[in-house]
């Protein structure tokens, strides 16, 4: 399993610890987003995830997304990564309207600043 799936899958699970980490791990390796692999995967939760993460980390660390990126279509469900914005209104609110523009066009919601300072 690839960097990219295996931080996907952290996401998925609401994992918020292996999910800084795995994030840490790739931005100290200065890794060219841009040529992350395709997820080989079917899975089309983990394909949305993936996507959304690439491209949300592209864009902070300044460079281009794969290609792939966009052929992956959204989540089918509204997702929120933090679980506490299932319960907690306000929190869901600030999810919807300001998650980070890769993560929201695919039904992906997060904090504004999700995954800044990992």
């Amino acid at each position: 399993m690839d960097q990219i799936e295996q931080l996907a899958k952290a996401a998925l699970m609401r994992d918020p610890l292996k999910l800084r980490s795995l994030t840490q791990d790739l931005t100290r390796s200065k890794m060219d987003f841009g040529k992350a692999a395709r997820p080989t995967t079917s899975d089309v939760r983990l394909l949305a995830m993936s996507a959304a993460l690439v491209e949300l980390l592209a864009a902070r660390n300044k460079q281009t997304p794969p290609a792939w990126t966009k052929e992956i279509g959204a989540f089918p469900e509204p997702f929120f990564l933090l679980k506490s914005a299932t319960t907690m209104k306000r929190l869901r609110i600030l999810c919807e309207k300001e998650s980070p523009e890769p993560m929201r066009k695919r039904h992906l919601y997060a904090p504004p600043h999700f995954l800044e300072f990992a």
